[in-house]
């Protein structure tokens, strides 16, 4: 193997990492103000908005399913819980929407939630694995042994001509 071809592979592997390293492994600053606002129904849902900011900070999305782009977010925390995806959704369906797993359970994501930003999340049901849901509309679910929580909200109609 020549020198040259060493040092590019060499070279190759540094920036491979590098930028795994921005994607994966660093929570952006903005994540709570941008995410977690976003999941608790305190901001404006742009589906194109959130999607941008995903890929700009975690890469491309690795599923795209169920209506929604799927992007891994490695090591970041809402509210002091690990959220290890972020979805948001795509233009098939007639619900703009942004939802994260956290590997929480969903009694104790609301906790966290509600320690953190103030804001409750009261059992829909008293079912064993009720939906909980805030008053600005947000909603935390059980998946499998973690919590799915979301805001969704009705695509504006497009402007009259």
């Amino acid at each position: 193997m020549t020198a040259l071809r060493r040092w590019a592979m060499l070279l190759a592997v540094v920036f491979a990492g590098t930028a795994h390293g921005q994607t994966q492994d660093k929570q952006p600053s903005t994540f709570a103000p941008v995410i977690g606002a976003a999941l608790l129904c305190h901001d404006h849902l742009d589906n194109a908005y959130f999607y941008s900011w995903l890929q700009t900070h975690f890469g491309p999305a690795y599923k795209h399913e169920g209506g929604a782009y799927w992007f891994r977010t490695g090591e970041t925390t809402l509210w002091g819980a690990p959220v290890t995806e972020v979805m948001v959704s795509d233009d098939t369906s007639e619900w703009v929407f942004v939802g994260a797993v956290a590997e929480v359970p969903p009694d104790e994501l609301e906790q966290d939630i509600r320690k953190a930003a103030g804001v409750r999340h009261l059992a829909a049901d008293t079912s064993p694995y009720p939906l909980r849901v805030s008053i600005p509309g947000s909603t935390i679910a059980y998946y499998n042994a973690k919590s799915k929580i979301y805001c969704a909200k009705f695509k504006p109609l497009p402007p009259r001509r």
